[in-house]
C-alpha cells in the first residue's frame, strides 16, 4: 500500500475515528494497489467513519505529510514502535502544528473492579506518561462518562465504558495522600500539583459533581519553551521591551487552555536568563518549576505556602522582590495590591480570563467602587507597560497556532485608560504597529492568508467586517 494510505489510517487512528483493525481490515479488501480516495471512500461506505469534513481534513495532511516518506510508527506492522522523543513533537499539552502525536493512551477501564489500591495508582501514573507521548494536554475521568483526553483542542475518548461513581473515586484519588484525600472528601473541591518525577508534572482539579467524582489532569510541558517556540517570533522584540522594565505592570490575558501558564513560564525563564533580581511567583498550585540561573526564583503555592494571592503579594513586598509573578489576577484586593506593587518600584506581571486588550481593562478597572475609579484609573495608566491577549488556533497542517493581540502603553493609551474610553483602544492598537502593538484580527488574518488556519477559524475568530467579507469573498 502507499504512503498515503499510511499516514491516513496513521492519523485517523490517533484521532480516534477508527481502530488499526478497521484499518487493516479494508486495506486487506483492497489489495496492494488502492489509492487514498478508496480506502477514506470506504471508510465512510462502510459505516465507520461518520465525521466526513474531519476524514477530509486528515486526507489532506496524509497527501502532504506522505511526500516525505511513511509515518516512523506504521500503524500496519505487527508491533507499534514507541516513538523516538524527537519524534514526538513539542511537550506534552503544546502541540506544535505538523508535529505527530504518539499512539492513542490505554487503560483497563472495564476491570477496575478487579483492581487493587496498588494496581490502579501505578496504572494511573502509566497513563498519565501516555497522555504526554500523545500530546495531550488535559486528562479527563469524570463520573457517568467515558475517559477522554483533549489534544489540539479536540476531544478524543479512551474507552467505551462508562465510569462508576466508585471507579472514579477510585481513579482519582489512587495518587493522594492520606491528607489529601481527606482534605478533598471534606472539601469536595480540591486543586494541586502532581510530580510523578523532576519532569513529569500535572496540574490536577478534583470535584464532586450530580453524578459522582471528577477529575483533570493538566499536563504540564517538560521543558520551558522560549518565547520564539510559542510563536512570538514576530512580536519578539516587543516582549523583550516591556520585560526590560524594572516596574510597572504586565498583563498575560487570554480565554481557558489558550496557553496563558506556558508563556508566563517563559516570560520568567527569560527574565531568569538575563537578570540578576529576585524573583518571586505565587500560584495555584505550581505547574512549572523555575530553577535559579541569573535570577533567585522563590516560587510559593497557594494552599501549602500562603493562605491566599493577596496574602502572599502583601508579604512579597517585605521580601526583597524585584519582579512579582501572579498566577491569576481574580479579586478586588489582588488586584488593587498589584497595581501598589507596580507603582512601587516591582515589575509585576499577572494573568486574566479575559479575550482582548479592552477588555482586559475593563475587567481590570471594574472591580473597584465607583469612589476609587478616578485614582484607579490614573494609576493604571501610569504602571500599565503592556498586555498580551493570546489564543490557540487549530492549524491547517495540525496541531495549534499562536494568535494574538498586543497592547503598548503610550501616551495615546494612558489618555483613553484615565478617560474611561476603552472603546478607542482598537484604532490605538491598529495605529500603534511600529511600537510593536498588533489587533487580534489583523493577527488572525495575516495566519488566514498564510494558510496557516482555515477559513473557517479565521472566520469565528474575526470580528471586523472588511476583513470577514475578503476571506468570505
Amino acid at each position: 500500500m502507499n504512503n498515503e494510505i499510511r499516514w491516513l489510517a496513521r492519523l485517523g487512528i490517533d484521532a480516534g475515528l477508527f481502530t488499526r483493525g478497521h484499518a487493516a481490515s479494508i486495506c486487506e479488501g483492497l489489495g496492494p494497489k488502492a489509492e487514498l480516495m478508496d480506502f477514506a471512500q470506504e471508510l465512510i461506505d462502510e459505516g465507520i467513519v461518520e465525521d466526513v469534513t474531519k476524514l477530509e481534513k486528515l486526507g489532506g495532511m496524509a497527501a502532504v505529510k506522505a511526500k516525505s516518506g511513511p509515518p516512523l510508527n506504521d500503524p500496519f506492522a505487527d508491533e507499534e514502535p514507541e516513538l523516538p522523543p524527537a519524534a514526538r513533537g513539542t511537550s506534552p499539552g503544546a502541540t506544535a502544528a505538523g508535529s505527530q502525536p504518539g499512539p492513542l493512551p490505554s487503560f483497563p477501564f472495564e476491570q477496575l473492579g478487579a483492581m487493587d489500591d496498588a494496581a490502579i495508582a501505578a496504572g494511573m501514573r502509566e497513563l498519565l506518561r501516555a497522555c504526554g507521548k500523545a500530546a495531550a494536554s488535559d486528562l479527563h475521568l469524570s463520573t457517568g462518562a467515558r475517559p477522554f483526553i483533549r489534544r489540539n483542542r479536540d476531544l478524543t475518548f479512551l474507552s467505551t465504558y462508562t465510569l462508576k461513581p466508585e471507579d472514579a473515586l477510585r481513579l482519582n484519588t489512587a495518587l493522594l495522600s492520606d491528607g489529601q484525600r481527606k482534605t478533598f472528601l471534606e472539601l469536595k473541591d480540591y486543586d494541586y500539583a502532581l510530580a510523578l518525577s523532576g519532569t513529569d508534572r500535572y496540574r490536577v482539579n478534583l470535584m464532586f459533581h450530580k453524578n459522582g467524582a471528577a477529575g483533570s489532569y493538566r499536563l504540564v510541558p517538560e521543558k520551558i519553551r522560549s518565547l520564539s517556540d510559542l510563536g512570538f517570533s514576530a512580536h519578539l522584540d516587543t516582549l523583550k521591551k516591556l520585560l526590560s522594565y524594572h516596574n510597572g505592570l504586565i498583563l498575560i490575558t487570554g480565554p481557558v487552555g489558550s496557553g496563558k501558564t506556558t508563556t508566563l513560564a517563559s516570560m520568567v525563564d527569560y527574565l531568569n536568563e538575563t537578570r540578576t533580581d529576585h524573583i518571586i511567583t505565587v500560584e495555584d498550585p505550581i505547574e512549572v518549576v523555575q530553577p535559579a540561573k541569573g535570577c533567585n526564583v522563590t516560587q510559593r503555592e497557594v494552599g501549602p505556602h500562603t493562605k491566599s494571592f493577596f496574602t502572599a503579594l502583601k508579604g512579597a513586598l517585605r521580601e526583597d522582590p524585584d519582579v512579582i509573578v501572579i498566577g491569576e489576577l481574580r479579586d478586588l484586593e489582588t488586584i488593587e495590591m498589584a497595581i501598589s506593587a507596580s507603582e512601587t518600584g516591582h515589575l509585576v506581571i499577572g494573568t486574566m480570563h479575559t479575550s482582548d486588550a479592552a477588555t482586559t481593562l475593563n475587567r481590570l478597572l471594574d472591580v473597584f467602587p465607583p469612589a476609587q475609579q478616578t485614582q484607579i484609573r490614573s494609576s493604571v495608566a501610569e504602571s500599565l507597560r503592556g498586555v498580551v491577549c493570546q489564543r490557540l488556533l487549530p492549524a491547517t497542517s495540525g496541531g495549534l497556532v499562536l494568535a494574538c493581540e498586543i497592547l503598548v502603553n503610550n501616551t495615546a493609551v494612558g489618555n483613553l485608560i484615565k478617560e474611561g474610553k476603552s472603546a478607542g483602544l482598537r484604532n490605538t492598537l491598529e495605529t500603534g504597529v511600529r511600537e510593536g502593538m498588533c489587533l487580534m484580527d489583523n493577527v488572525v488574518f495575516q495566519l488566514q492568508q498564510e494558510r496557516k488556519i482555515s477559513n473557517q477559524t479565521a472566520l469565528a475568530n474575526i470580528s471586523n467586517r472588511v476583513l470577514r467579507a475578503k476571506i468570505a469573498g
